[in-house]
């Protein structure tokens, strides 16, 4: 019996995808920013990690829109995503997370 070892796809395919279709989630979900951070932009990503996404809305959705972008964002990058909002940031958390962030 052979062990399949699932490798998580690198950053760079990734960032590219999200630029891809940038120009539609700002029309659609009304972003001002996006960016990714964590283990994908320090390469420590493994088998079950998500992508971490933060994002800036220039007006807050609901909470069924939210939802729905993170699922979106998901499907299409074939890796759960963790959409993290740039406002709902503590400061010492929020800190980090500014300095690592992989803008696009």
């Amino acid at each position: 019996m052979t062990n399949i070892i699932h490798q998580p796809p690198p950053i760079e395919p990734i960032i590219q995808q999200l630029q891809n279709i940038l120009p539609q989630l700002r029309e659609e979900y009304d972003i001002e920013r996006l960016g990714v951070f964590g283990s994908y932009v320090r390469n420590e990503q493994h088998a079950n990690s998500d992508i971490d996404i933060l994002v800036s809305f220039r007006s807050t959705p609901g909470l069924l829109k939210y939802i729905s972008l993170e699922q979106y964002l998901s499907d299409i990058l074939g890796v759960r995503v963790d959409l993290v909002m740039e406002s709902a940031l503590k400061p010492a958390i929020g800190a980090r997370i500014r300095a690592e962030v992989r803008s696009l």
